[in-house]
């Protein structure tokens, strides 16, 4: 069941009326302030004056007359207005002859514009009011200042935690959390306080909303879910009472949860930017901050909260006594993998052929969403061909389309281009094969996908935490084996390289200014990346002297130059195995790890099922660029 707080607005005609009277009125009395200096006087009074010589000037409009007068003593002047007969031909001649400065104004035909003119405040009042009870929903328009939370208190379906896979760590924390709520005595025995505050980190698509929604089913209290945008909008303080409307709610129904989504939306940190100041989100995260750990108790009141940027959260708000807790919701490991396959196939008709740990093994680097992805892919391909169950080929190729693109079709490509692609790609592969710390190979295609006119997929051995110095120099020359391939075979260079020296640059730099890999020995050069909006390192400097920058790029090009000569001499060694690959691309189009195996009569690299959160490595040649 799932509820609104809102709050009913006045209903009646009789409202909105007594509220346009009251606008009339003040236009009344402040026209009549800004009247109220303007003497009026009557024909003969003005006549008076004239033969007085107190009127300096007179616009004649009509038969209305205004402009400046004298007063008797002289001493100032000040404004008049009178009503003057139309037919009465001597008042120009009396005017002239006293020296009175004559303006006649043209005569406006158009009535009704000037009373358009005079109605247009509140027309404009009027249609601005609509446009805010339209915004607002009708009967709503007075209730942009409560909250926008939806609370939920039981389902039918419930999402528990079995339907959420791949965060056992996150997922025991967060049981503890809802015991608490169940047996606070177990917990409140030895002196135990529920904590204030849970803080859900972790990359795009890893399941931190998903473990919201879990939560929301496994706890038998009310649960309010709300998103970091929806406290800020157009008029100020708005987001600031609907802080306080929020937690005012929570603590009606407590025990409960608050669970705001994105909450970097409202909680970024204070007194940043250029300008800095002091505007309408500042006033909702400062609220917050107080709703959180003020004065008043909130007892029984718990915020779970997501984000996947918690850098740029104010310290405020990461402090303990408000989120007590952060909970890390990283990319899962291979069991992960294989637990959210399950989930996600549940419901699905899989064919015999079907290995969910084989899958696991061969998707490093898949988050929760893209599993799901893929999973939903395989079933839309596996639909459009007739079948009737999901087959592994089926899931092999839904995890080419998500890692490398769908294929394009539709692109004609020249024979030269493909055989320039093909002897490219090949050079990865054959390197990839041979190199004994480098990734094991995967697949090679010259079919292009995405971006890339070909591709050489490379799946990790076991999981990566730390890198050595061998592995990535190993990289490295899988990386510019696709140059070095052009040119022995074909004898020249192409621009589809400028993606591979792009990924091998970088790791280099990082090799020299980071991890110490180089001859400059164990100092860090790496500059610092703060962000301007943020307030940090606004005033840019360089860190170094020019020798030293000099030096880097030296160690930077020698590591490169060692990985080039390396990766050169196997493919001299090799160069009856790389024609072979190279053939076989361009006759199959792709191949797999067995078939270079059997091509470069070797073993494949052997399988070792552990955990790994890297993405594959891919060799991309890239189409020509200018």
């Amino acid at each position: 069941m799932m509820n609104k707080i809102t709050q009913k607005a006045p209903k009646g005609i009789l409202f909105w009326l007594i509220s346009l009277v009251i606008l009339i009125m003040l236009w009344n009395m402040l026209s009549n302030v800004s009247n109220s200096k303007t003497k009026t006087l009557t024909f003969s009074e003005f006549m008076d004056k004239v033969e007085n010589d107190q009127i300096s000037s007179a616009q004649i409009a009509s038969n209305v007359v205004k402009g400046d007068m004298n007063l008797e003593d002289g001493t100032a002047s000040t404004r008049y207005e009178s009503t003057i007969p139309q037919d009465y031909p001597d008042l120009i001649n009396k005017l002239r002859q006293h020296k009175v400065n004559i303006e006649v104004e043209k005569l406006n035909k158009n009535e009704w514009l000037s009373i358009l003119l005079s109605w247009a405040p509140f027309v404009i009042i009027i249609v601005f009011w609509i446009m805010i009870m339209r915004q607002q929903g009708g009967n709503k328009a007075f209730t942009f200042g409560k909250s926008k939370a939806r609370m939920f208190t039981g389902d039918k379906n419930k999402f528990t935690f079995k339907d959420v896979a791949g965060v056992e760590e996150a997922k025991e924390e967060l049981e503890e959390i809802i015991e608490f709520l169940k047996e606070p005595k177990k917990f409140q025995r030895l002196g135990g306080k529920i904590p204030k505050g849970v803080l859900l980190i972790g990359p795009p698509g890893t399941g931190k909303t998903l473990l919201a929604k879990a939560i929301a089913g496994e706890a038998n209290v009310p649960f309010f879910s709300i998103s970091g945008s929806d406290f800020v909008e157009l008029f100020v303080g708005v987001g600031a009472s609907r802080v306080r409307d929020l937690f005012d709610e929570g603590k009606k129904h407590a025990p409960c949860m608050i669970f705001i989504d994105e909450i970097d939306a409202v909680g970024r940190q204070r007194g940043t930017g250029l300008g800095g100041g002091h505007d309408e989100r500042e006033q909702t995260l400062n609220q917050l901050l107080v709703e959180m750990d003020g004065f008043d108790a909130n007892e029984g009141v718990i915020i779970i909260a997501a984000t996947n940027r918690p850098d740029i959260l104010d310290s405020a708000l990461l402090r303990p006594g408000r989120f007590d807790r952060r909970i890390v919701v990283s990319i899962p490991d291979v069991k992960g993998r294989e637990e959210i396959l399950k989930v996600h196939t549940r419901n699905t008709p899989l064919g015999k052929d079907v290995d969910l740990q084989i899958l696991g093994r061969s998707t490093p680097g898949f988050t929760g969403a893209d599993i799901a992805n893929m999973v939903n892919e395989a079933a839309l391909y596996a639909s459009r061909n007739g079948k009737k169950n999901i087959a592994m080929e089926d899931f092999e190729y839904a995890k080419d389309k998500v890692l490398m693109g769908s294929e394009r079709k539709s692109m004609i490509i020249s024979e030269e281009e493909k055989r320039i692609t093909a002897y490219h790609e090949a050079g990865h592969a054959l390197i990839a094969s041979l190199e004994k710390e480098a990734d094991p190979l995967h697949k090679v295609s010259i079919i292009p996908r995405g971006m890339a006119l070909g591709q050489t997929q490379q799946l990790p051995l076991n999981d990566k935490y730390t890198y050595s110095k061998t592995y990535l120099d190993a990289q490295l020359s899988v990386l510019l084996a696709g140059r070095i391939s052009e040119e022995i075979f074909l004898g020249m260079t192409t621009t589809g390289a400028g993606n591979d020296f792009e990924k091998a640059t970088s790791i280099a730099r990082k090799m020299v200014c980071e991890w110490g890999m180089s001859a400059m020995g164990p100092i860090s050069f790496a500059k610092k990346e703060d962000m301007i909006f943020l307030g940090r390192d606004l005033m840019s400097h360089n860190e170094f002297s020019e020798e030293t920058l000099q030096m880097i790029d030296v160690e930077i090009k020698k590591i490169i130059d060692q990985a080039y000569a390396s990766s050169k001499k196997i493919i001299l060694e090799n160069r009856e195995k790389l024609e072979i690959i190279a053939q076989g691309l361009l006759e199959k189009e792709s191949l797999t790890s067995d078939d270079i195996a059997a091509i470069l009569g070797t073993q494949k690299k052997p399988d070792r099922l552990q955990t790994k959160k890297n993405k594959p490595r891919n060799g991309n040649r890239q189409p020509n660029q200018k």
